[in-house]
């Protein structure tokens, strides 16, 4: 199975990674740019699980699959793959609150942008070559080339790390969760992008091909803080620390994060 395969190659790759390995990927010479075969997509619909259920029992389940999740995209490009992870992410917390006997709020605006031309947040300007999540005006905005460029350098698995995990920020948000530093807020937004795409496949309401569990992997190796700063303001976590911290939510689910 996909979900065991993904975790072993991470955690592998992640025992034998130095420090000095984790940083940005930005040239064109990244890994992962060469030409991609795979993709994330969503199941044709001969291929849902037959033992996922019909819509009618699907609102007590958080994991449950099919139309229900109302998510009509192909995922055959970045602007699908986008409008796909966005909207089975949001379904998958609307169905998790509802689990749990509460309400997910979805966010208010979900903004592209280009280099400095977003929305500000509290006051502050949006920056290049980043994805944030806003509690003032509770939207998300995102850096539409720079994500455009991740997509194509280190593959499709791109939109399905970086939007969860902003989502995470809003789920944290809405459960009022404090932290003392940022890399504590950063890895559990890793590890709730985790356990949202684990269910997603486990439920195959997203179909994982061949080398897509690589390109999760090269992903999270290039969003690594170079050291292990954990005081800084924006520390995120070193790329060994986001990649347990999403293997973490990927096996165990979103009530291990």
């Amino acid at each position: 199975m996909f979900a065991r395969r993904v975790a072993a190659v991470i955690v592998a790759a992640c025992a034998v990674l130095p420090v000095s390995a984790c940083g940005a990927v930005t040239g064109a010479d990244s890994p992962g740019s060469a030409n991609r075969a795979e993709t994330w997509t969503a199941p044709a619909s001969g291929e849902a699980d037959p033992s996922a259920g019909s819509e009618s029992d699907t609102s007590s389940d958080p994991n449950a699959a099919g139309a229900s999740s109302g998510c009509d995209e192909a995922g055959d490009t970045f602007a699908s793959d986008v409008r796909l992870a966005r909207c089975l992410t949001e379904n998958f917390w609307v169905r998790q609150f509802q689990a749990s006997g509460g309400t997910y709020e979805p966010v208010r605006d979900f903004v592209p942008y280009n280099g400095t031309d977003g929305p500000t947040c509290g006051g502050e300007p949006s920056v290049p070559n980043n994805a944030f999540y806003c509690s003032d005006g509770h939207f998300i905005a995102f850096d539409a080339n720079w994500l455009q460029g991740l997509y194509q350098q280190l593959g499709d698995a791109a939109v399905y790390v970086v939007i969860p995990h902003e989502f995470g920020h809003a789920v944290q948000a809405q459960l009022v969760q404090n932290f003392n530093f940022s890399k504590e807020r950063e890895l559990q937004a890793d590890c709730y992008a985790g356990g949202t795409l684990g269910a997603l496949i486990q439920a195959q309401q997203l179909k994982a091909d061949p080398g897509d569990d690589s390109e999760v992997m090269n992903n999270l190796i290039a969003a690594g803080d170079p050291t292990d700063a954990w005081w800084e303001p924006g520390a995120h976590g070193t790329a060994e620390q986001r990649i347990s911290a999403f293997v973490n939510g990927y096996q165990q689910g979103v009530s291990a994060c």
